[in-house]
């Protein structure tokens, strides 16, 4: 479906495309979705629209249940990863807003709403991992705060693909807006730079 709005002021919000997070088997090959989100990337910073790349590195404080690794861990050869460095396809800008996160959505304990309202944003724009945990908090979050949201559906994937799909097909529509990376690349295309 085509976004039949895009508001003046959207903000690009790509959640947890991290080496620690693409790694292992996904419902959908990672290397669309990381296209995907390049292109949007690209066609945002074209035309001076915010881009906002957020990864996450642990868990909420007094959560120990689960390891969401270190900064610096070893993969199972013994090399030295960095689990929370953004993927290098993304190509971060200095212009980009960047957030690291400590929670699923991005929004929770930072800076990012205020940060989205000194730029006057009103709409978020959401691709990214894991579909049904950082994304659609992050969605969440969005629309409560006020958000108009829109959700790139063949810009995000989970390693879960009955979670991803519960997500799109019943969630999302509550939330926002799905579209396609087609789709919103063609709307953004006839606006002016």
């Amino acid at each position: 479906m085509q976004p039949t709005l895009l508001d003046i002021l959207p903000a690009l919000v790509v959640i947890d495309l991290q080496k620690g997070i693409v790694d292992g088997p996904k419902a959908h090959p990672v290397e669309g979705i990381v296209a995907h989100a390049v292109a949007l990337a690209e066609s945002f910073r074209s035309l001076g629209l915010p881009v906002v790349l957020v990864n996450v590195a642990g868990g909420a404080p007094g959560r120990t249940d689960f390891d969401y690794g270190d900064d610096e861990e070893e993969d199972d050869d013994g090399t030295a990863q960095d689990w929370t460095e953004l993927l290098p396809e993304l190509d971060p800008r200095p212009s980009d807003l960047r957030v690291t996160k400590t929670n699923w959505g991005a929004f929770t304990n930072s800076a990012l709403h205020a940060r989205l309202q000194e730029r006057g944003v009103t709409q978020v724009v959401l691709a990214g991992i894991n579909t049904q945990i950082g994304v659609e908090t992050t969605a969440r979050t969005a629309y409560e705060l006020g958000y108009n949201v829109v959700l790139v559906t063949d810009a995000m994937t989970s390693f879960d693909a009955t979670a991803h799909d519960h997500s799109v097909t019943r969630i999302f529509p509550r939330l926002g807006q799905n579209t396609t990376t087609a789709d919103l690349l063609a709307v953004l295309a006839t606006r002016p730079a």
